[in-house]
């Protein structure tokens, strides 16, 4: 007999138990759920609710259980429905009726909304822990590579020389805004829902700030209706996935095009390259290209849980149970994923002339001589017009811009003086705005972000 099985005459149908059951998932949950129990009971004694023996007995109890399941001595049953009624069923095997009291004052409401959220807010902690990682392989990058030329790009077509490290920060500004962003979850998220009974608290003298102290909340959750049926944390955490997932899959599509024999601006190590059964040449990027496929997972994921969401009245329904198994997948997959890009970012080899050559195509520092015109007085749009017959008349040499001779410049606007310097260096070096790609202005970024990070270290 089920332990809530009181009310019912029949047996539970074999297929009931299977679509009704999520014990093969939340068992994920065991550590939470005995911790949680534990923290319970001991507050339970403390109120006079139960004995103080009755909850040191419960507390072994759960620890013997604890032990059971990480030695994989725990006997699992698909009839136990869920991981509580499988360690609370087991609970009554061990200690017999003392067992049954641990369920006073509390619900599997409150008591999933425990776990749930417990396990939920540690993923957010081990994310900003990757997080931080991969922040300081982009900074280390960015300081061996101040002065390495690339091409910056709109389109995918060439557009301005900018650095190597330059490049590397704009992803380091991305993931300090994912790192933010599961940061703020955990602390807005970080309420106790314990105590909250079924939907609308309990007639038991017990003390939610103790059990809030106990279980490392910052304070109880305020509505036990909201606090119950609240998904919220489970979805900040699919959605901060995405986000992350989006970053890490736009930086996946940059090591694909770059590692290719066209752009050979980098090459992967062999440690995180894959060969081809039938190709022996190929060397192939499939970490990156994995992440940029996980990503869509990770928001198949987020949509899932929104849409069974969306339709719910107050308080709990069973339609939540379909909360775990995408934040589950989400969190193993991203995790992994974070792990592995930061592997690959630190072992890749970075081809700087490479990088440089491709900077003499597509006419980079045009819009240097049009800045260069403006300065001598003369209207932008005309200065854009000297400069395209410009570009056109490099085009006809079969050269780049910045190859042309002074006699030829002068040839298209006598303006055009010997002070013109339309070096790719030159270029680079004399954006020097906030937040511009001059090693003057990156060497700020980069102090920037090690601050930010020697921050984080030391409030660590």
């Amino acid at each position: 007999m089920k332990l809530w099985g009181g009310r019912f005459s029949k047996q539970a149908a074999k297929i009931l138990d299977e679509f009704n059951a999520s014990l093969p998932f939340d068992k994920e949950l065991y550590i939470e759920d005995i911790e949680g129990s534990i923290a319970h009971s001991q507050m339970l004694a403390k109120q006079g609710i139960i004995t103080n023996e009755d909850a040191k007995k419960i507390k072994e109890g759960l620890l013997k259980i604890k032990k059971e399941i990480e030695n994989n001595e725990f006997k699992w049953d698909i009839s136990d429905e869920d991981i509580h009624m499988a360690i609370e069923k087991r609970l009554i095997e061990l200690i017999g009726d003392t067992g049954k009291k641990l369920h006073t004052a509390r619900s599997r409401n409150d008591q999933v909304a425990v776990d749930f959220r417990r396990w939920v807010l540690k993923r957010n902690l081990d994310f900003s822990k990757k997080i931080k990682e991969l922040i300081e392989v982009f900074v280390n990058i960015a300081k061996e590579n101040i002065n390495t030329i690339m091409p910056g790009m709109t389109h995918l077509q060439h557009a301005q020389p900018i650095s190597f490290a330059y490049h590397m920060l704009a992803y380091a500004s991305m993931f300090k805004r994912d790192y933010e962003r599961f940061m703020e979850s955990y602390k807005r998220n970080n309420k106790n829902p314990l105590g909250c009974a079924a939907l609308a608290g309990t007639p038991h003298p017990i003390d939610r700030n103790e059990t809030t102290k106990a279980l490392g909340f910052d304070e109880p959750s305020v509505n036990c209706l909201d606090t119950v049926s609240d998904r919220d944390f489970a979805l900040e955490i699919l959605f901060n996935i995405s986000m992350l997932m989006m970053h890490a899959s736009r930086i996946s599509e940059e090591l694909v095009l770059w590692s290719t024999s066209e752009f050979a601006f980098i090459t992967l190590s062999d440690e995180y390259s894959t060969g081809s059964s039938i190709m022996p040449q190929k060397k192939n990027p499939d970490v990156p290209e994995l992440i940029r496929g996980k990503t869509g997972r990770a928001y198949g994921n987020l949509i899932a849980l929104l849409t069974v969401m969306k339709g719910l009245p107050l308080a709990y329904n069973k339609d939540t149970q379909e909360d775990k198994e995408g934040v589950f997948d989400s969190v193993k997959n991203a995790l992994i994923s974070i792990e592995i890009l930061k592997e690959t970012l630190k072992t890749m080899k970075i081809n700087k002339e490479n990088m440089y050559k491709a900077c003499k195509k597509g006419h980079l520092t045009a819009t240097d001589l049009a800045d260069y015109l403006v300065k001598k007085g003369i209207p932008f749009r005309e200065a854009h017009h000297i400069t395209g017959r410009a570009v056109a008349l490099a085009e006809s040499k079969g050269v780049d811009l910045s190859d042309l001779s002074l006699d030829e410049l002068k040839s298209i606007d006598a303006r055009i003086d010997k002070d013109v310097d339309l070096s790719l260096e030159n270029s680079m070096n004399s954006r020097k705005s906030f937040g511009g790609t001059a090693p003057e202005s990156v060497k700020k970024q980069i102090e920037y972000f090690e601050n930010f990070l020697k921050e984080i270290n030391d409030k660590n």
